[in-house]
């Protein structure tokens, strides 16, 4: 089966650690990391911004990533939230394992 690393944004901790909790209660997800303090530079409706944000990064299996997707788009408080799927090429095969048996299947 193949794992997937979910990248995101959120704008406070308090979201992050509720999309995170969700993610992981839902069965979506296996592990959310979540690392505060991280700054964000970029262009939004013609304006360049710069923002604190707090990073999640979720770890999956690759027939859940749409259903994630999804589920971060609706409890997300951004109008465009960041939401990248990067595939894992290899790894700890017992971690590998461990996130396929910890995540519900479609």
């Amino acid at each position: 089966m193949k794992i997937n690393l979910i990248y995101m944004t959120a704008g406070t901790a308090e979201e992050a650690e509720s999309i995170g909790k969700e993610l992981v209660s839902s069965g979506l997800a296996a592990c959310v990391n979540i690392i505060e303090n991280m700054k964000s530079i970029y262009f939004w409706e013609g304006e360049l911004q710069k923002d604190a944000e707090v990073v999640l990064i979720a770890k999956t299996i690759e027939s859940n990533v749409s259903s994630l997707i999804e589920k971060v788009k609706l409890l997300h408080s951004y109008d465009c939230p960041c939401v990248i799927s990067l595939p894992v090429l290899d790894g700890n095969k017992s971690f590998m394992d461990w996130i396929e048996d910890s995540v519900k299947k479609p």
